[in-house]
């Protein structure tokens, strides 16, 4: 352990593993901040904190089992010609999961449905929330141990990256979820964000790999024109000019 602290190598591997966990930790982020958004506030705080506990606690756990998730990668059974591993089908299965509920997501904004059945129902509704959390942690904290392993030799450093980004998506999930929550046409643009991801996780577990580049820059454009129509607006009703 100690020869890990004085080893630069050891050191540029921790800086890399967490940038690049903090960056797979967005998906998480995202869908954690529509998912909540349906709850009440209070509801809603403590939605997140489990969430992102058990994130961290499932990332943690899969690390413990480096044997038996490398195993995850070896195929089940074949299909014209395509080998399928587990790992392929979470990936299928979580990816179909994102598409469907943000579709439904998307459907229910669109249909002018303000959630009030969600909040009468109270204990059910949060209830739902959670089990919806933690079906897209298990996929996202496969994907996101899966490339750790392939990262990095060393489980102390797997172990330090991941509760480090676990740590800054804690920090993030709350403003991002107000913003999403303030902002009717961002909770719109994270919905179709949730598909895109989602299409890339069935993607992966059909073996045709999108590079998640491409889909980190789209967020980034999209964001960086919905933050400037946000700022717009405020300013156009700042100035008393009524909004388009």
């Amino acid at each position: 352990m100690m020869h890990l602290l004085t080893s630069p190598e050891a050191w540029a591997a921790l800086v890399t593993l967490t940038a690049l966990e903090i960056v797979l930790g967005i998906d998480n982020v995202i869908f954690l901040s529509v998912i909540v958004s349906r709850i009440p506030e209070k509801q809603a705080h403590r939605a997140r904190q489990i969430g992102l506990a058990l994130a961290l606690i499932f990332r943690i756990i899969l690390l413990s089992l480096l044997v038996w998730l490398i195993g995850l990668t070896a195929p089940v059974f074949s299909f014209s010609g395509y080998g399928f591993s587990w790992r392929d089908l979470i990936l299928i299965g979580g990816g179909l999961f994102l598409i469907a509920k943000a579709t439904h997501e998307i459907h229910a904004e669109v249909e002018a449905d303000d959630g009030e059945g969600d909040q009468k129902s109270g204990g059910n509704a949060f209830f739902w929330v959670i089990v919806q959390i933690i079906v897209i942690d298990i996929v996202f904290s496969l994907d996101s141990i899966i490339t750790a392993i392939g990262m990095a030799q060393d489980i102390e450093i797997m172990i330090a990256a991941v509760v480090i980004a676990c740590l800054i998506m804690y920090i993030s999930s709350g403003p991002v979820s107000r913003f999403v929550a303030e902002h009717p046409t961002t909770k719109m643009l994270a919905l179709a964000f949730l598909v895109l991801i989602g299409v890339a996780l069935v993607a992966d577990g059909f073996h045709f790999h999108i590079p998640r580049g491409y889909i980190y820059f789209a967020i980034a454009f999209s964001a960086a024109v919905e933050f400037f129509n946000v700022l717009a607006k405020r300013n156009r009703r700042k100035a008393g000019k009524p909004s388009v």
